[in-house]
């Protein structure tokens, strides 16, 4: 996630408010990006450049723009093609599954470019924090950890031993360019399955070590209660299963890959 989706302020939601007038769409901010990127492809560099751009849209995850002259846009085909509007005309995009793998400096980025403002902190927490549906108790504690992140509903973490509902995996898998890829589990309720209701992390990123095996439910699909007040559900693409089967495009048509649970996951 980042500040131009989800609730970010030039995102789909904002949580806030400007004191003027937000344009619609097509709201764009280009910056310098001081990292080394690289993309490999079938075993050959495709892209290496030490003069990045990044690209922000409004609605849309931040994306690496490239100096014409640092991409073998030849062995890239039409995964690659160029900006002939906007701030970043004349820079090289770079489709994000035409590569087999991303390196920024050195480290493997997964799902897509991470955002510099992109913030997440884990808090320890003594709130009382419970989990249930349709009148059915799925977890409880006193304990969890809890995650805020940039543009997304805070996330509670459980203890496995304070899930008191029955999990069956689900085989949907999902990349967070922050966190990692993570793991979806089906809540076996009384008179039916909630597909992909909940899901945990089983080899975090660096920093996210603390989250390992904990899990976490969708706030958007839960009922979901903070020292006694209920929550109100976030409204999101995550408020239905439908991101299991999303396969959408943007307007370049560019696939958008490693979906990313709502929030943390």
């Amino acid at each position: 996630m980042t500040l131009t989706v989800g609730t970010g302020p030039f995102g789909h939601r904002p949580a806030g408010r400007f004191n003027f007038d937000l344009p619609p769409e097509r709201v764009e901010y280009l910056e310098a990006f001081p990292r080394r990127i690289r993309a490999l492809a079938g075993g050959e560099i495709v892209a290496d450049s030490i003069d990045v751009r990044m690209l922000y849209e409004q609605h849309r995850l931040p994306a690496w723009c490239f100096p014409s002259e640092d991409v073998r846009r030849d062995l890239l085909g039409d995964g690659a093609w160029l900006y002939e509007e906007g701030l970043a005309k004349g820079l090289v995009g770079i489709r994000w599954d035409a590569v087999d793998q991303w390196l920024e400096e050195e480290e493997e980025v997964i799902a897509h470019p991470r955002d510099p403002y992109h913030r997440l902190e884990l808090r320890d927490t003594s709130r009382r924090v419970q989990v249930t549906l349709d009148g059915e108790q799925l977890a409880a504690s006193s304990r969890p950890l809890a995650l805020f992140e940039t543009s997304l509903p805070p996330r509670w973490y459980f203890d496995p031993a304070e899930v008191r509902v029955e999990l069956g995996p689900n085989p949907v898998r999902t990349a967070c360019a922050y966190k990692g890829w993570a793991s979806y589990f089906d809540a076996c309720l009384v008179g039916r399955v909630e597909p992909a209701l909940a899901w945990r992390y089983d080899e975090p990123l660096e920093g996210m070590g603390r989250i390992r095996g904990r899990i976490c439910f969708f706030n958007e699909r839960v009922e979901l209660t903070v020292d006694g007040v209920r929550q109100k559900q976030p409204r999101n693409r995550w408020s239905t299963t439908d991101w299991m089967n999303d396969t959408s495009a943007d307007d370049r048509g560019r696939k958008r890959l490693g979906l990313e649970p709502p929030a943390d996951s």
